[in-house]
């Protein structure tokens, strides 16, 4: 007989994934323990109670290697380590074990499409010479032109310019052309070599051993490429040039689903399994391949961070992913916000069909954002997708209603997007200044000694402790809103409900309770049921406009 009470414990539910409400932490903008302006390990530790308070299942942690910060840590330097600036091993170990005890559940971000340049296999590759074994962990070609001085192909780089760039052999002669898909500082590596595929299986097993419970697959969909000469033309990175025939020569390719394959066999070695959620930006149709119970398990999908506040888009949408989720044995995903993107209280408060682009360029004066009206829709669209079956990832911020920040000034832009378009976009950072704690502070409780993006005046109103405990904030909101979905939570079924209007999203979680949201212009009369919640303030029965409510019990069908 055992003496311990191993035997009574649950069993880990191998599921845990499939409805869960999973965080974004962008880690250099989240917490600062050390007071050096950049937010670090130890600083997300010290908020644990914080997410446990907000009631979330999971943490995506975005990356936190070793990197020059060419991309924001999207330019790995080494896969098994942590940034100095942000700790060590041992205080990612700490977080691990602080968040397990919190019931929180850690997804780790990893970067396989490309490397750092600062990597010891490009720093090798590039010493090594042309036709070495080093150079083939990577993609190198020579020039075309009778001196190899023109780029091997008209492919672009998705942060502007060509997505070659030409090296300097060690003869000091100018030499061949490495393919990065993003900055240059962000060669890509060579998935035909099985020495790469070999050694991110070693990096899953890594991470996967100290704790984490599953993965976010960066660019999943661009590892496997044609590189049979002569290269074909590509001279875009548009969606709607991507076929949907699995034959585009860098995304989307059929044989990238074999390496997930490989991957799934280390996840299975875990008891539960380890998770995967593919970022994967390819049509719907496509989409669920990387989601199979072989693969991944799992695909964002961004279709819904994609639409405009209309009620006709919602709908569609939403039949047509949980159909697809249906069809693979996966769960979908709903996702309004993540750190590539303008926030969606801003997007929401903004015209339909506005070049994003362009509006941050106008350091976002014109037009200008409707605060009312965005945060009203941003907080009806996050209560109706909650209500979702599926996983729904939430950005750190958006339980304080932050806006984009879009007047940066130029001197102070980080993404490498604001230099290889020659300062034609500015980028992803509005999204990603470090967070507030406080109302108050050098950099509103984010740390000690400023913050690595500056924070605008008003940050301070939309803190963490100016809306702790206040009714009717935001932040009580998304704890409210999290806390009953957990206790409702039940099987993956939806039922949409008619004749309650035709601005209206009406549907039921059978057995368990509805959810009505208002995409008019005119309030309207609720179904019955007890409110459990609301977006926003009812009045006299009645729903208002942009507003969601849930509701117990079982619609009356009609």
């Amino acid at each position: 007989m055992t003496d311990t009470f191993d035997q009574f414990k649950p069993k880990p539910d191998p599921n845990w994934w499939r409805q869960a409400a999973v965080y974004q932490i962008y880690p250099r903008s989240f917490a600062d323990a050390d007071g050096d302006g950049l937010g670090d390990i130890r600083g997300i530790t010290a908020k644990i109670p914080y997410l446990a308070a907000l009631g979330i299942d999971a943490v995506w942690l975005s990356p936190f290697y070793p990197s020059p910060l060419a991309d924001g840590g999207y330019d790995v330097a080494d896969y098994r380590d942590v940034d100095p600036r942000l700790g060590t091993l041992e205080d990612f170990d700490e977080m691990v074990a602080g968040l397990h005890a919190a019931e929180i559940k850690l997804i780790a971000d990893i970067v396989p499409n490309h490397s750092s340049d600062q990597h010891e296999w490009f720093q090798q590759a590039l010493a090594a010479g042309k036709g070495s074994p080093e150079r083939e962990r990577y993609i190198f070609r020579d020039g075309l032109g009778n001196d190899g001085g023109k780029p091997p192909s008209d492919w672009v780089s998705h942060f502007g310019g060509s997505a070659w760039t030409r090296i300097t052999e060690p003869s000091g002669e100018p030499g061949q052309w490495y393919l990065h898909l993003f900055a240059k500082e962000q060669p890509d590596w060579n998935w035909e070599n099985p020495e790469i595929r070999e050694d991110f299986l070693k990096t899953l097993r890594f991470w996967s051993d100290r704790g984490v419970d599953g993965f976010r697959v960066d660019v999943a969909h661009a590892l496997a490429k044609d590189m049979s000469e002569p290269l074909r033309s590509k001279p875009s990175v548009a969606d709607e040039l991507t076929p949907v025939d699995g034959k585009d020569p860098l995304f989307d390719r059929d044989e990238v689903h074999d390496i997930y394959a490989e991957w799934r066999k280390v996840f299975n070695e875990y008891d539960p399994p380890r998770t995967a959620v593919a970022e994967a930006w390819v049509p719907a149709s496509r989409r669920m391949a990387y989601a199979s119970p072989e693969g991944l398990g799992q695909a964002f999908n961004f279709d819904l961070l994609r639409a405009d506040w209309d009620v006709e888009q919602f709908r569609s949408i939403i039949t047509n992913n949980l159909s697809q989720a249906e069809e693979s044995g996966a769960s979908s995903t709903w996702v309004f916000s993540n750190h590539d993107v303008v926030r969606h209280p801003s997007r929401y408060g903004l015209p339909a069909g506005l070049d994003y682009g362009a509006w941050l360029m106008a350091d976002g004066s014109e037009p200008e954002v409707d605060q009312i009206a965005g945060l009203r829709r941003a907080r009806a669209a996050t209560l109706l997708m909650l209500a979702l079956p599926g996983s729904a990832y939430l950005y750190q911020g958006e339980e304080l209603g932050l806006f984009e920040v879009p007047d940066l000034p130029a001197a102070t832009l980080q993404d490498p997007i604001w230099q290889r378009t020659g300062h034609q976009r500015k980028g992803r950072d509005g999204c990603r200044i470090p967070l507030p704690w406080t109302t108050e502070g050098k950099s509103f409780g984010f740390g000690t000694d400023g913050a690595h993006l500056p924070q605008p005046d008003w940050f301070g109103g939309f803190s963490v402790e100016a809306q702790d405990g206040i009714a009717g904030s935001t932040l009580e909101f998304y704890r409210h809103a999290l806390k009953l979905r957990g206790q409702l939570q039940s099987y993956e079924d939806l039922e949409w409900i008619s004749g309650t209007g035709e601005s209206v999203l009406h549907f039921e979680r059978p057995g368990q309770w509805q959810s009505v949201t208002n995409f008019g212009r005119e309030p309207l009369a609720l179904p019955p049921g007890k409110v459990l919640i609301s977006s926003s303030k009812l009045t006299a029965g009645q729903l208002p406009p942009d507003t969601t409510a849930w509701l117990t019990g079982s619609a009356q069908k009609t």
